[in-house]
């Protein structure tokens, strides 16, 4: 039976929050008609054509919520700027409603989660349309060695929507391609090490990891709590801004979300200023990436490095982190100690009818169904089990210890202190690691594309809570010139 083709409307391509909003508010389109254009798309090319395989599941509610909101529009008007938004979510955050929430393993595939994780609640309330679930790496890319960026049991591998041959990144994959080939207006990812920024700057996207408390993480399939964070994905830096406000809040299941209190602005849309880096003071810390980038990834960052200077930045270069190469080869065991911690603490609260309620049933779960479960392995899972699951071992302690003192104190507080810095510049995704160790904010910026099309990006990176400077830098630089381009299929 030949597939059945499925209109697609072009105007939805590449549009705005502001541009869908002033569709909305004119009378020119409906929150539905946003639905439906979404939905077509993600027929067209999620699941025929280039078959992205980014959304792993839609909400059937999507189109309802989207029908009262329209009601509610015309009759008391607008809550907000994410009136009647679709947002895609990672399958790894909670939604109390007829989504399963699964991590992207067949272990949870029966899983509804009793209620909505903070966030959602937040996104619900400024009256965002909640569209579906993103592909992703299985587990947060925390399941075995060799398992490639994009790859679930229960969803498959993500394509990269610039060519497959590119790797999507990991492990909020879905999210950032469904962001970049038009398949959801604003998507949420989560990060632990990179997981946000890797898919924003392999999909030519605006990806923001947060400062670690600024947004809950409540109601999330945990990976380690002192790095995991929910963050936004977005065509445009403005966007990434709304998306991280209407998540941040406090929240009292959540202790960490406490150092956010007076430091959370009503609006991070007041930063975006396209004079931005008039006078920023940037540091390059070269030492990081020297030996790791390609010939057109160099002339391109320093190209970029060149238009910082040009729009009235003050570039120090270098300005070394001194403790990066320490920390880059120190292989710390954090993760591996949080883990079962605190996905053991998560599942024990499933359904009593699911198959599993530990990491061990997971790991029961998998060798059981190897067929359908295993296709790279489960080694990282085992060793994680192999702990006590109480974080009272040394070498955890230590290591905890350690990652902060390189990271923060020895790291990035170092070198801003001594440059006199507003932020740390990086190519690609190359500081991804420090910044998440520190639990401190970056930005990743579309930043060009190598000859054969492969995206590029520069990172952004500040101190705790500098989201406000750093998306005033992130946004004069998308200023600068048109760094994105949409991905194109054969009609």
């Amino acid at each position: 039976m030949a597939k059945q083709v499925y209109p697609v409307e072009e105007w939805i391509e590449e549009a705005t929050v502001d541009d869908l909003q002033q569709a909305m508010e004119s009378g020119e389109r409906t929150a539905a008609e946003l639905v439906r254009a979404y939905m077509a798309r993600i027929a067209a090319y999620d699941k025929q054509g280039p078959a992205l395989n980014a959304v792993l599941e839609l909400n059937p509610d999507a189109l309802a919520i989207a029908e009262a909101l329209d009601a509610e529009r015309r009759a008391q008007g607008s809550r907000g700027p994410l009136h009647g938004i679709p947002v895609l979510l990672k399958d790894n955050i909670d939604t109390a409603d007829k989504m399963h929430t699964s991590a992207g393993s067949l272990a949870l595939e029966g899983h509804y989660a009793a209620s909505d994780a903070f966030l959602v609640k937040r996104l619900r309330e400024a009256g965002a349309v909640i569209l579906g679930k993103a592909n992703m790496t299985e587990w947060a890319n925390y399941m075995t060695q060799g398992m490639p960026g994009g790859y679930s049991s229960r969803g498959g591998q993500v394509l990269n929507a610039y060519g497959s041959k590119f790797g999507a990144g990991g492990s909020s994959t879905g999210s950032g391609v469904a962001v970049a080939a038009n398949l959801c207006a604003l998507a949420v990812g989560t990060e632990t090490s990179g997981s946000i920024l890797s898919p924003a700057a392999s999909s030519s996207v605006a990806g923001i990891k947060p400062t670690l408390g600024l947004i809950s993480r409540s109601g999330i399939i945990p990976l380690a709590h002192s790095q995991d964070t929910a963050g936004p994905l977005a065509r445009t830096v403005a966007d990434a801004a709304l998306l991280l406000g209407a998540m941040a809040g406090t929240d009292p299941a959540d202790a960490i979300t406490g150092t956010s209190l007076g430091r959370v602005p009503a609006d991070y849309r007041q930063f975006l200023d396209k004079d931005g880096l008039q006078g920023a003071r940037i540091g390059v810390p070269r030492a990081v990436y020297h030996d790791k980038l390609g010939e057109e990834e160099r002339r391109a960052f320093e190209a970029h490095v060149a238009a910082l200077r040009l729009a009235g930045a003050e570039v120090v270069d270098p300005a070394e982190i001194l403790s990066a190469q320490e920390l880059a080869s120190f292989h710390s065991s954090v993760f591996r100690y949080e883990f079962k911690t605190d996905v053991n603490a998560y599942l024990s609260k499933l359904a009593p009818h699911l198959p599993v309620h530990s990491l061990r049933d997971v790991i029961a779960f998998n060798a059981k169904h190897f067929e359908k479960t295993l296709k790279y392995g489960q080694t990282t899972l085992m060793r994680a089990e192999e702990t006590s699951g109480t974080l009272t071992e040394a070498e955890y302690i230590q290591d905890r210890l350690k990652d902060l003192r390189l990271s923060r104190t020895e790291g990035i507080d170092a070198a801003m202190a001594r440059h006199r810095l507003d932020a740390v510049l990086f190519p690609g995704t190359s500081g991804a690691g420090i910044a998440a160790a520190a639990g401190y904010p970056s930005i990743a910026v579309p930043g060009g594309y190598t000859a054969d099309g492969r995206p590029l990006a520069i990172t952004f990176t500040g101190q705790a809570y500098s989201e406000p400077v750093l998306i005033r830098l992130a946004y004069a630089f998308e200023q600068l010139g048109p760094q994105r381009r949409k991905p194109t299929w054969p009609k």
